[in-house]
């Protein structure tokens, strides 16, 4: 497979190219995890692997529970179905945990204090209620526990990582947090050898071709761990040699279409930039900080045959909203017609 070929097969991989999905959970489920630091763009992340979606449809989803939104990787939020939320936060917990450990001594966020607060959290939310962040900060400031510089941030954090909550249903615009055992009674629970075979299994069968660097990335496993779980999952993977990596997928590849125009609109944050250490395949060094930022902010970005080409924006316009697009190279006139196409889908994913 020659490097050009890569990208494109990752659109296939990922869904944005010929999906059959229809719904919310199952593509969640088929990418492993989605990046969801931006709720409303990690809808579209959805929406745009999903046959007939509508920001609504996936919303419904979300407030059913069949998706949740939580810190599970690296850390940071991500979507997540229910029947994967155990076992993956049992894999991956341990090692966030250790790697807060710095910054909680300098917010003074003792074991005794996260110990108090979850509690608190655990009863204010149980009997099903569903708390905001602004809601679950009073309560642990009227028991005397502070809040500020952040510190709600990572006790919030710390009782995800505890499996004592998760996202709760959108309320009034808000988004809230609910307790896992009452959003998820069921658990379905897997050995450390199980979960780290059914990781790898998910990621490069979803996301590749990707390399062994880029699954260490994504999940934030060490790298002994990334390299046992890629272990126990290559039975069921190909892999290839290209320049000087090795590029690993599933035991079937799309056939690509290099003389055919193919533009995509993909959100902040989208899997098909994010999910690998290495983007060159899909984004060239010339480009790369109109995508990315030097803080790690990932933009919008349009994408013509497997290349990011150029950003977009959505402006809220009193009722409407507005696409703002930039393009760091002039494109033809056949990939012009399309992005409009495109465009037009996503008003109708926004609005029905």
């Amino acid at each position: 497979m020659p490097l050009s070929d890569i990208s494109i097969t990752r659109l296939h991989n990922q869904k944005v190219v010929d999906t059959a999905f229809t719904k919310a959970e199952e593509i969640v489920g088929w990418m492993g995890a989605m990046q969801a630091q931006d709720y409303n763009m990690a809808k579209w992340a959805v929406g745009s692997r999903l046959i007939n979606a509508s920001d609504k449809k996936i919303e419904a989803v979300y407030n059913k529970g069949a998706i949740l939104r939580t810190h599970l990787m690296r850390p940071t939020w991500h979507f997540v179905t229910a029947g994967d939320i155990y076992w993956m936060l049992n894999l991956t917990a341990p090692k966030i945990r250790t790697s807060l450990k710095t910054r909680q001594r300098w917010l003074e966020l003792t074991k005794t204090i996260i110990s108090k607060s979850n509690a608190i959290i655990e009863k204010a939310l149980s009997r099903g209620k569903n708390l905001t962040r602004e809601e679950l900060a009073k309560e642990l400031n009227d028991a005397r526990i502070k809040t500020d510089e952040n510190r709600l941030s990572h006790l919030l954090l710390c009782a995800e990582l505890d499996k004592i909550v998760c996202s709760g249903p959108v309320k009034e615009r808000k988004l809230t947090y609910a307790l896992l055992s009452e959003r998820v009674p069921d658990k379905l629970v897997l050995t450390r050898d199980e979960s780290l075979a059914e990781l790898a299994k998910r990621y490069f069968t979803s996301h590749g071709p990707a390399t062994i660097k880029d699954f260490t990335w994504w999940s934030g496993l060490a790298v002994a761990e990334a390299k046992q779980a890629l272990n126990f999952a290559q039975s069921a993977l190909l892999s290839e040699t290209i320049g000087n990596e090795r590029y690993w997928f599933a035991d079937s590849l799309p056939k690509t279409k290099a003389d055919k125009t193919i533009v995509h609109l993909l959100p902040a944050f989208d899997e098909f930039l994010i999910s690998y250490k290495d983007r060159s395949a899909s984004l060239s060094l010339t480009h790369n900080k109109k995508a990315v930022s030097d803080n790690g902010i990932f933009r919008p970005v349009i994408v013509v045959n497997g290349q990011v080409a150029g950003i977009w924006k959505p402006i809220k316009n009193k009722e409407k909203v507005v696409i703002e697009t930039t393009f760091f190279t002039k494109i033809n006139k056949s990939a012009v017609s399309l992005l409009r196409n495109k465009l037009a889908d996503y008003s109708t994913y926004l609005n029905n």
